[in-house]
């Protein structure tokens, strides 16, 4: 008997029990069929639904529009590959099993939170009924609430529900509420036997709330992300949270293993979405990603860094002119906004067209792993969990970052090597050097200045450089700009 059964087995019991003590109070007697009735048969009617539940290991739940996509038969090659199991409750702080290896602690911690579940549903539902029962015995001390005979009149209220928590049905598993788990993501356009997993993390919370979908690495050499998504769903406890968080942390891992921005096929991954069923590989990965996970999320945080050889500010890529997007992009603490409507292909702009509240975070350089651009990240994120109600902890709010509507790069003229005198997030005026490229044959040298002021977001590590190198971005326009009437 799974939770729901049990909880409407309580119910009824209640609700027999509140009846028998109103006619005891009234005056009445049971009526004669009760005595000559055969032993037992008098709980046969209320105890049929009871079939139709179905432990975690039984026969499939019928809901009231039929059975659940998770209630595929056991039989049948097409429907058993569709077939939705439980996810195991786990950590995600300690370490995964084999997948080969048996999950019968998984399994075992399951069923002691159901005996858990079993006990307070029977607390529960005891107390209501012991409650009104008493209250049907002792006379109100208030006579105006007291009918003209003098005898206290039972009224049965109906209690007010809050929302609850749900089952969360993603790639092929049911997440139940006050769980975490880890699932994977195989799309299905490589050879048997070479497939790639991604592991996907799910954090379902035992209240209700919005869907947060985080996912880092959709290049592959883009390492901060990783790490910021991995010490967000690692901190939060599923029974502290409000809503779900679904947690991807490497996209593209294809790129990751061999250290690279791009697919095998050397396409930019973050060109593609929402994808193609039918395109080239890289339109096929970004469709299953995109119907398996994101189309699951109210709210998508895509998390990146600067290309090979650049570094930037810790900032939000978001499209101001979409009012959810401002609105959303402003919870998230101490961190700069670039307005920045992106470009078709990219998971943010697909999100975005699917009616998904998304923005892109920026944070440090590729190919490293840079603990304040991490920490960065993850006070961020943090921070918008507790805007959207999804956590309820003490959050000590920094300064508030403008919002850069405008954003220009300034290049270099001539090739050799750069030299930087500004750092990340240096505020500048127009004509200040920037840094110098100096040509290590001649050693001649020619200085980058600021082509206007504003704040350096994003820049390139020193290195070698050619003529029309963009060196420094400046994000500019700190004020939102006028619109005409």
């Amino acid at each position: 008997m799974g939770p729901f059964d049990r909880h409407r087995s309580s119910e009824f019991s209640m609700v027999r029990t509140v009846s028998i003590a109103t006619i005891l109070a009234l005056g009445a007697s049971l009526p004669a069929w009760a005595d000559t009735q055969p032993k037992g048969e008098a709980d046969t009617e209320p105890a049929k639904p009871a079939p139709a539940a179905a432990s975690d290991e039984g026969t499939p739940k019928t809901g009231a529009n039929g059975p659940a996509p998770s209630q595929t038969a056991e039989t049948g090659g097409e429907e058993r590959e569709n077939a939705t199991v439980v996810a195991p409750d786990v950590d995600l702080k300690d370490v995964a099993p084999d997948p080969a290896a048996p999950t019968s602690s998984a399994s075992a911690q399951g069923k002691g939170d159901d005996d858990d579940t079993t006990a307070k549903a029977d607390g529960d539902d005891n107390a209501p009924g012991t409650s009104t029962t008493e209250a049907s015995t002792e006379p109100d001390s208030d006579p105006t609430l007291l009918p003209e005979g003098g005898e206290p009149e039972l009224v049965l209220i109906d209690p007010v529900e809050a929302p609850k928590a749900e089952s969360l049905v993603m790639l092929g598993a049911e997440v139940r509420p006050g769980t975490s788990t880890r699932l994977t993501w195989q799309p299905d356009t490589t050879m048997a036997g070479l497939t790639t997993p991604t592991p996907v993390l799910v954090l379902n919370g035992a209240q209700p709330g919005p869907n947060l979908c985080l996912t880092a690495a959709v290049h592959g050499d883009e390492l901060n992300g990783i790490e910021i998504v991995r010490r967000v769903m690692y901190t939060i406890e599923p029974e502290n949270l409000s809503g779900r968080i679904i947690g991807v942390p490497i996209v593209n891992v294809q790129g990751f293993r061999r250290g690279s921005r791009y697919l095998a096929d050397r396409r930019d991954l973050n060109r593609h979405f929402p994808g193609d069923p039918d395109g080239s590989l890289a339109s096929r990965i970004a469709h299953s990603l995109f119907t398996d996970v994101i189309q699951t999320c109210d709210m998508l945080v895509d998390i990146h860094t600067g290309s090979l050889k650049r570094t930037n500010l810790p900032q939000m890529r978001a499209d101001m002119n979409r009012p959810e997007v401002a609105t959303f992009s402003r919870g998230f603490d101490e961190m700069a906004v670039v307005h920045s409507p992106g470009s078709e292909g990219m998971l943010r702009v697909a999100a975005s067209n699917a009616g998904i509240t998304a923005i892109t975070m920026e944070a440090g350089e590729s190919t490293r792993f840079q603990q304040h651009q991490i920490e960065a990240g993850v006070n961020a994120i943090n921070s918008l969990l507790e805007k959207q109600n999804m956590l309820n902890r003490l959050f000590v709010w920094g300064e508030p970052e403008p919002v850069y509507y405008d954003s220009s790069w300034v290049r270099a003229n001539h090739g050799g090597i750069l030299n930087s005198d500004v750092d990340l997030g240096d505020d500048v005026v127009a004509g200040q050097p920037l840094g110098t490229v100096t040509d290590p044959i001649t050693n001649a040298q020619h200085t980058i200045r600021a082509d206007e002021d504003g704040r350096v977001i994003g820049m390139a590590v020193d290195q070698v450089v050619m003529a029309g190198f963009a060196a420094y971005h400046l994000g500019t326009a700190a004020q939102a700009p006028e619109v005409a009437e």
